[in-house]
């Protein structure tokens, strides 16, 4: 038996509830994209960072343990103290140095938890290579 508006059943409030089920979803859906956003940007912040690092320790008058302490500084200055306590970065291979193809780089890497902005806190780990060529010393 078909219901309409003469049995007293009317259309009222549905789209209140519609516009709920909607909202809730929409709201997901942007904050797991932010969430993502934030992703991307602090692992270029964490490569950017290491890459710098390796520049700097790689100076004829530097050394790689020189170069993780710039890079530490770098992330500081990008990501903030709260960010930057969690990502540490330090020399990579045998005392900073590998060899690649003969020639000797240095390697910084940088390690550490990524930030959650929403929601519970995953343990998702980042690790970042940065490398520059050693100049002669």
């Amino acid at each position: 038996m078909k219901r309409g508006p003469a049995d007293g059943a009317t259309d009222a409030g549905v789209a209140v509830v519609d516009f709920v089920l909607v909202c809730v979803l929409l709201l997901g859906l942007f904050l797991l994209v932010f969430q993502v956003g934030v992703f991307f940007h602090v692992r270029n912040v964490v490569a950017a960072s290491a890459a710098e690092g390796a520049r700097y320790g790689a100076a004829a008058d530097r050394n790689p343990t020189q170069g993780a302490a710039r890079a530490q500084v770098v992330l500081r200055q990008a990501l903030g103290s709260k960010v930057s306590r969690a990502i540490t970065c330090s020399p990579g291979g045998a005392g900073g140095v590998v060899l690649v193809a003969g020639a000797r780089v240095v390697d910084i890497v940088c390690t550490g938890r990524l930030p959650i902005v929403f929601g519970p806190s995953p343990k998702l780990v980042l690790t970042v290579h940065g490398h520059a060529l050693e100049e002669s010393r």
